[in-house]
Formats: structure tokens, C-alpha cells, sequence
């Protein structure tokens, strides 16, 4: 039994709370200032072996940075900070803690990215096959492109002799060679779907990931937390992901 504090209680923070018991995790803590007027403080994190950030981009920095002064191991699943993975990654060699993040904690969505970087070997030099992604999400969501998008992107130009850069922007040009032209599609209720597809003039590889539910987020994090708990270092849940599961 490990006991975990859980950072915002929206959608993803309320299903962990529903599937904790299953996995043998004790919440032992909830912090939102809006549901319950609280925030991170060493009387509110003092029980707590791991927390589990889903926030916000616009908060998740100064959360990571109180929990790291805590020296408390944190789960994030928040997006739209990677761009600063190089402090974050500092600050938790400074106060000498662990952390684990990802894009998606999906377990399906990280089988996927398996296939998907075995895909992009196999046809890494054969031109012949032109590659594409597409993804699509409820209308709430904060960031276009998501952090997966961007997750996939590097698998296909880390593989690819022909893709060098992502474009996931609308051009009024034709789409150039070495462009990985990724779509990103906001509307209604979706849950998450991504799709890469290989394209040549013989046949179609069409690779698709859709959520029904978020269960898998929330178990996976879950898993990320048991694992995190007693160990220092900054990790990507891709990266370590078959050590987690196998």
C-alpha cells in the first residue's frame, strides 16, 4: 500500500480517487484551491509517499517546483510544459527526488508507440511509403497539437531517412519532402483518437489508437506512481514502460 496525494481533482484526479482501492493505493490526499480551497503544503503533502499532478500548463511548473522543494516524488500527467524539461530536470536533481512524466499514460497508448516505432523502422528508407498522422479530441481540450502528437512525431522523425521536421500548422503551399505534416482535430465529446498512416502508391498502413474511456490513463498513472516511490531521477513513462509492465 502506498499512500498517494492527488494534485487537481478534475476528470483524470476523481477517477484515480474510483480506482485507487484496486491497485492497492491509499489517496491521502486532494489538493485543488477551487473544490477545496487548499494548496501544496508540507501539512498537505506530510503523508504522502508519491503525488500525481493533472492540472493544468499554466500551473504545473510552480507545483512541480513545491512538491520538488517537499522532496516529494511526483507523477505528472499534465501536458503543455515540456519545453522547460531541461529546469524540471535540474530541479529534481537539486532536490533530489523522483519524477516520472508522459503525454499519455495510456497502457494502449504506449503499446502503440511500440508499433508505431517499429513501423517507422521497417519503412524508415522506403519512400515509397509517405507518412501522415491525424488526431483527434474533445473540444475542451487545452493544447493543439497534444503532447502525443508531439510524442509520435519524434518516433517518426527519429526513424525516418526522408521526414526531418513536424508540420502541424494549415500551409497554403504544397506540403514539402521532409515535412511529417501532422492534423490535429478539436470537436465534441472524443475521448482521443490518433492515427498514423503510411501512404505509397501500392496500398495503405493505416495504424489507429482510439480511448473509450480513461481508465487506462488513470491505471497507468497509477502504475507510474508505485514504481516512482523509491526512486530518484527524472523519467519519461515511455522509456521506462516495459520495465513498469513486464
Amino acid at each position: 500500500m502506498i499512500n498517494v496525494a492527488l494534485i487537481g481533482y478534475g476528470k483524470m484526479g476523481m477517477l484515480i480517487n474510483e480506482l485507487a482501492p484496486e491497485h492497492d493505493i491509499k489517496i491521502n490526499g486532494k489538493i485543488d484551491p477551487v473544490k477545496f480551497g487548499n494548496r501544496i503544503s508540507e501539512k498537505e503533502l506530510q503523508d504522502a509517499d508519491v503525488c500525481i499532478d493533472f492540472t493544468r500548463p499554466d500551473v504545473v511548473i510552480e507545483n512541480i517546483k513545491k512538491v520538488a522543494e517537499l522532496g516529494k516524488n511526483v507523477v505528472v500527467g499534465t501536458t503543455g510544459w515540456f519545453s522547460y524539461k531541461k529546469e524540471i530536470e535540474e530541479l529534481v536533481k537539486k532536490h533530489n527526488i523522483g519524477l516520472i512524466y508522459s503525454a499519455n499514460f495510456s497502457l494502449g497508448m504506449n503499446i502503440f508507440f511500440k508499433i508505431v516505432d517499429y513501423a517507422t523502422k521497417l519503412t524508415a528508407n522506403i519512400k515509397d511509403y509517405d507518412i501522415y498522422g491525424i488526431e483527434k479530441h474533445h473540444n475542451k481540450k487545452l493544447d493543439s497539437p497534444s503532447g502525443t502528437a508531439k510524442m509520435l512525431s519524434d518516433i517518426v522523425l527519429k526513424n525516418s531517412s526522408y521526414k526531418t521536421v513536424s508540420q502541424y500548422d494549415r500551409v497554403q503551399r504544397k506540403i514539402k519532402e521532409n515535412e511529417f505534416h501532422f492534423a490535429s482535430i478539436r470537436a465534441g465529446a472524443i475521448f482521443g483518437e490518433h492515427t498514423i498512416g503510411l501512404d505509397s502508391p501500392a496500398d495503405s498502413i493505416i495504424l489507429t489508437h482510439s480511448l473509450k474511456n480513461r481508465n487506462g490513463l488513470a491505471i497507468g498513472a497509477i502504475m507510474a506512481a508505485k514504481w516512482i516511490k523509491d526512486k530518484k531521477g527524472f523519467y519519461n513513462f515511455s522509456e521506462i514502460f516495459e520495465e513498469i509492465v513486464l
